[in-house]
């Protein structure tokens, strides 16, 4: 706990000044009575900033002491405020152990205990909260279990399948396959059910049903994908069951002849009118479509007890010749096993038919928003709705099979006479002569040939007609309520460009009006066409799509190990979701496997959109804990793995500082590690710990975007540090993660050593001498107009890479502090650099003056095999002697080709012994000059007190002893302007400088006129001396 400061003795209110006093910690007389909202006289000093002012005892009486520190709250991790009340934040960590800021340390009772009385409404949510007393919004409707996920899933498995289809297929496949046939839908909609109860209870669940819950578990690409065809599929099935109700009427009108202009504009007309009403329904608000969903169901029911009470009435005459003899042991025996006939006479032709009658159980979940506790509702209103359905099914399958045969004539003449003979079939021992028509396979009757079975066995036909109407409005209905809501919330989510104009909510419910009237157009086109049959496999395969999406979430989710996967119901199995998933496939396929094809083209298609477009959002998606657990798990594995020269990668640590300040130096090493190995931004940020911690904490997501935006695949990191080098060491001992750890340290070439700060200069060379103690390669890159360019950007220089260049020298000036914000870099134009650009014909140079293990020509190789360095012609320079130029130039070329590197124009530089021109040695001299301890006059104590004040002076000695080494370099330098001029990139081996021996500037002194007056850029590259090319296969 963070203890606040409390004077001692100071007991008299009159003379506390503001100081908090105390006697007891708890009262007598509060004792029995500690309620969150008492106050008392609490008050800190305020004359100090560090000092808390509040007017509560709550913290007193909870801890025993006053403390910022606050007892866990509602509020503290609701994204929104659950009343009208200032929401009282939790402090950070700042607050609890740094400074006290005197604006943040406003404390009072916990704001959830204020409002415990406050009775709030089991239906309001944090988004219907009014935001202040004077204009209070209207609650909106909010369902249960029952009223909002049970009646309205069970109204939606229900249909014309179940009045029509069902008596057919258990004609066709026996009592005993239609209830496997049943089961084994049912199984696929169960798993999918257990796997929606275990999403909705894994958090919050808001608006968009079907689309929250695969977006928000797999990510917006699938989930945006899902969400729209979903969305689609739900507005055509509107029509779908529309058209089925207007068929109905039409045929109704038949046989009364009372049509109305032809029997396709009949049902479209009434299709029209129906669903116009079914629009009212919704637009009046969800209350009234609840009870018109209500009053359906109740209509359900009722047709649903007509059938039960028919069964039992004694069958008459009229229904006997339809083949309808009540509950008889003999018809159950005979219907109890398949009877195939007709082209769907197959186990999966049959199920194929069944299975879209027991889907429907998303219709619950797709209105989430405006549920009371999706979390309970969900569940428990999807799996009983499922369970009651089932029942219904198998209880209406088993009881047709048991009061009607397979085949009837319809004709109250065909009687059996008594004695009569050749009667064959089971109605023969009642009575009843079917023979005929049933040999002629022309019975118009009977439970394999009459559709309308239900309605002939049931005791008021026109209620099955009425159960039949209420199916398919409900149906439609909850199909127009449905995409709408989850349309809405895609729309919200601005996944896809355009529709976001129909996202926009009305009224306390926070109605889609616009993407009713949208679903109403679609429903009308779809309606006016009149021809669904060639629509509807596909709008199956859309809903099958969804399940199972839903089924592989929940098994995604349980796979990664998440620590935010805690459903609160846990009945369910991750490897029934996977098999849920795989079996949803499937049908896909046996259904119609042209639609199963077009559906997944969809999707696919949609998926790609998103990941093109890569939208800003971050839901926790089990998707990126499986990105997290892949990674470590392969990581891990790493470990086992030994490491050998032909999977050698140059994994690189590029001391860029703010990558953005340095463009160049990040391209060049993304563009030869890109999809090939690791590349790590550092940077140091040097100065007091205090003052760099703020900029610690702020910039490095601002550099990570930057990088993605410039398509980097780089990892970015910071350090705190006194100083660059200590940076730099920490830096390159951290870095990485087991054997993905880097080897190669690539640095930018300091520019302005000649003005710097000499100690600056040392920490540089002390770098490079490091990173060799370190084993790491070394990569140090010059361009002729220099790496940084953040005075372009208007931007302090960070003084760890590029101190300021300061003409007068002023090294004692304390450094710029970054005022650079994370998101205004990342939306600032890209500074294009050389390596972005098509390099056409030019040349790669390579001088390879010394063996360094193959580094030298391990990274032009990699630079090579990239689109636009790949017309680039390589060429390798070595040093040789002139009398052996051929010799030694077939040496290396027979090395190259045992590297398989692709080099074949290899070139022998036999004078590069020679001595340079006296202008050049002139210039290097001069270059040194300010640098000399000019010793050689100077008694033993005097110089050894230089080298000790200023060890990067050179001695006379140090320039006698590296003469020859100098006049190499400037001799290089005229080998490169004579054969490089005009190349596209120059690398050449890193001359080492003996640590202890040779002293920063002199060293520098022989980079500098390497390098000089050089047009492209130079790669000064450098091995750890250990191969990393290798001509063996193992």
């Amino acid at each position: 706990m963070a203890e606040l400061p409390v004077s001692e003795q100071n007991t008299d209110p009159a003379r506390s000044n503001g100081r908090f006093t105390i006697s007891t910690l708890i009262s007598t007389e509060d004792s029995g009575r500690m309620h969150y909202g008492q106050t008392d006289t609490a008050r800190y000093d305020t004359t100090q900033a560090n000092h808390l002012t509040t007017n509560s005892t709550y913290y007193m009486r909870t801890f025993g002491y006053n403390t910022i520190d606050v007892v866990p709250a509602y509020e503290h991790y609701a994204n929104t405020e659950i009343t009208s009340e200032t929401k009282n934040p939790r402090p950070t960590l700042a607050d609890l152990h740094s400074f006290l800021k005197q604006e943040n340390i406003h404390l009072g009772p916990p704001a959830y205990e204020l409002h415990r009385n406050d009775d709030l409404s089991e239906g309001e949510t944090e988004e219907g909260a009014s935001e202040g007393a004077e204009s209070p919004q209207a609650e909106p409707v909010r369902f249960g279990w029952a009223k909002g996920v049970m009646i309205r899933c069970m109204l939606n498995i229900w249909g014309v399948i179940l009045y029509l289809r069902l008596p057919w297929i258990t004609a066709q496949a026996g009592i005993a396959l239609t209830w496997v046939i049943i089961l084994m839908s049912v199984t696929v909609t169960t798993i999918t059910g257990l796997s929606i109860s275990a999403i909705s209870t894994n958090g919050k669940v808001k608006s968009g049903g079907t689309y929250f819950l695969i977006s928000r578990s797999l990510g917006p690409e699938l989930g945006g994908s899902i969400g729209l065809i979903f969305a689609f599929a739900n507005a055509v099935a509107v029509a779908m069951h529309t058209v089925g109700f207007a068929e109905t009427v039409r045929d109704l009108l038949q046989e009364y002849n009372s049509g109305i202009v032809d029997p396709t504009n009949d049902i479209r007309i009434v299709g029209v009118i129906t669903v116009t009403v079914l629009l009212g329904v919704s637009l009046a608000g969800m209350e009234w479509e609840a009870k018109a969903q209500v009053l359906f169901f109740i209509v359900i029911m009722i047709s649903f007890v007509n059938y039960v009470v028919g069964t039992v009435i004694p069958a008459s005459v009229e229904k006997q010749a339809k083949g309808f003899f009540s509950y008889r042991t003999d018809i159950f025996a005979q219907n109890f096993v398949p009877h195939w006939r007709g082209p769907d006479g197959s186990f999966f032709g049959l199920f194929s038919i069944f299975f879209p009658s027991a889907t429907g159980i998303l219709a619950g979940a797709n209105i989430s928003g405006d549920l009371k506790d999706p979390a309970v509702a969900i569940p428990k209103g999807t799996l009983m709705a499922i369970f009651w359905t089932t029942i219904s099914y198998l209880v209406i399958s088993a009881t047709i099979g048991a009061c009607v045969v397979r085949d009837a004539s319809g004709n109250v003449n065909d009687t059996l006479l008594v004695g009569s003979l050749g009667c064959e079939g089971i109605a023969c021992g009642y009575g009843w002569n079917f023979t005929e028509c049933a040999q002629s396979h022309s019975c118009q009757y009977g439970l394999i040939n009459y559709y309308q079975t239900m309605s002939m066995v049931s005791g008021f036909a026109p209620l099955i007609t009425a159960g039949i109407f209420g199916a398919t409005l409900s149906s439609a209905l909850a199909c127009l309520v449905s995409a709408p809501k989850v349309f809405q919330c895609l729309c919200k989510d601005q996944l896809y460009p355009i529709i976001g104009f129909f996202g926009k909510g009305y009224g306390k419910n926070n109605e889609p009006i616009r993407g009713y009237m949208l679903t109403y157009i679609i429903a009308i086109g779809f309606i006016l066409i009149a021809e669904l049959n060639a629509i509807a496999p596909i709008i199956s395969n859309f809903f099958l799509c969804s399940y199972a999406l839903i089924n592989f979430s929940c098994f995604h989710a349980s796979i990664t190990n998440s620590p935010g996967w805690r459903p609160s119901f846990r009945y369910y199995s991750k490897w029934a979701a996977l098999f849920g998933a795989v079996v949803s496939v499937v049908i896909m396929f046996l259904l119609t496997w042209w639609a199963a094809l077009i559906a997944i083209g969809i999707v696919v298609f949609l998926l790609g959109y998103v990941l093109y477009k890569k939208p800003e959002v971050n839901w926790g998606s089990s998707v990126q804990a499986g990105t997290y657990s892949m990674a470590l798990n392969y990581s891990v594995g790493l470990n086992e793995v030994d490491e050998h020269i032909k999977n050698y990668r140059p994994q690189c640590l590029v001391l860029t500082g703010p990558p953005s300040f340095r463009p160049a130096l990040v391209d060049f090493v993304g563009t030869f590690t890109k999809n090939l190995s690791l590349m790590i931004c550092g940077n140091v940020l040097i100065g007091p710990w205090k003052q760099k911690l703020s900029e610690f904490n702020l910039t490095s997501r601002g550099h990570t975007k930057w990088l993605t935006k410039r398509k980097i695949k780089a990892f970015y990191t910071d350090v705190l540090a006194e100083d660059l080098r200590t940076g730099a060491q920490i830096l390159m001992q951290a870095t990485g993660l087991g054997k993905m750890k880097p080897n190669v340290l690539v640095i930018g070439y300091k520019k302005n050593w000649q003005v710097a700060h000499p100690q600056t200069v040392e920490d540089y060379i002390g770098i490079l001498h490091d990173a060799f103690d370190f084993k790491y390669g070394v990569c140090m890159m010059r361009m002729k107009e220099g790496l940084n360019i953040s005075k372009l950007m208007q931007a302090h220089i960070n003084p760890v890479f590029d101190p300021v260049e300061d003409s007068q020298k002023n090294s004692d000036a304390p450094p710029a502090i970054s005022t650079l914000d994370p998101d205004a870099l990342v939306a600032e134009q890209q500074a294009s650099t050389l390596f972005q650009v098509q390099q056409g014909k030019k040349t790669i140079d390579i001088y390879w003056l010394f063996d360094d293990g193959g580094l030298t020509l391990l990274i032009p190789y990699l630079l090579g095999r990239k689109k636009r360095w790949g017309k680039c012609k390589i060429r390798v320079f070595v040093g040789g002697q002139i009398n052996r130029m051929d010799e030694e130039r077939k040496a290396i070329i027979s090395l190259l080709s045992k590297f398989r590197l692709g080099f074949h124009e290899v070139h022998i530089l036999p004078d590069i012994n020679q001595k340079p021109r006296p202008e050049h040695v002139k210039r290097f001299d001069d270059l040194i000059a300010p640098f000399r301890l000019h010793d050689g006059f100077k008694d033993e104590a005097a110089v050894n007190e230089m080298r000790h004040d200023c060890p990067w002076k050179i001695s006379d000695e140090e320039v006698t002893k590296n003469k020859a080494k100098s006049l190499r370099q400037v001799r290089m330098n005229e080998i490169l302007l004579d054969y490089s001029r005009d190349a596209a990139l120059i690398f050449i081996t890193l001359p080492i400088g003996r640590k202890g021996r040779c002293p920063s500037s002199l060293y520098m002194a022989w980079l500098e006129t390497l390098s000089q007056d050089l047009r492209p850029p130079v790669i000064l590259a450098r091995g750890n001396q250990e191969n990393v090319l290798t001509f063996y296969c193992q």
